[in-house]
């Protein structure tokens, strides 16, 4: 690999990794956007969150086209630091998304649950035993 080749090589790899530290703010954006009461927050963070992804998925196939030109092993040692940071980073970036996901299932079941009581359906309840059940409520409204 040419000098020039490594340096582009070298220069894709700190925008990537400077793309996935954006990635992990946004992630913890959307995380306070999630737990907020804004919904235009969420698609905003979400919007981002899916540009980040498409600049990274581009920087990795410009990244994989430089790397498949042998270069020695000096060199090799330097993109290897990179190479460990850009990975703890995007680590780090799947357990937050994962986290997000969790809070976007429990909404989704806060949702559901009101949604039922609203409509007269059973609501989830507790015993004393701290089970749950489900208990027949009268409808809230009617349509």
């Amino acid at each position: 690999m040419d000098q020039h080749a490594q340096r582009r090589l070298e220069e894709v790899l700190d925008r990537e990794i400077e793309a996935a530290r954006s990635l992990a703010a946004n992630l913890a954006a959307e995380r306070a956007a999630l737990t907020g009461d804004s919904p235009e927050a969420v698609e905003q963070k979400a919007a981002e969150k899916i540009r980040l992804l498409g600049v990274i998925e581009s920087l990795e196939t410009e990244r994989r086209a430089l790397s498949a030109a042998p270069g020695d092993s000096r060199f090799a040692a330097t993109l290897a630091e990179r190479w460990r940071s850009l990975m703890e980073l995007m680590a780090g970036c799947r357990g937050a998304n994962e986290v997000n996901g969790r809070i976007i299932r429990v909404r989704q079941n806060q949702i559901r649950q009101l949604l039922d009581i609203v409509r007269g359906g059973p609501a989830i309840t507790y015993s004393p035993q701290g089970k749950t059940f489900a208990k027949a409520l009268r409808a809230l409204a009617r349509a």
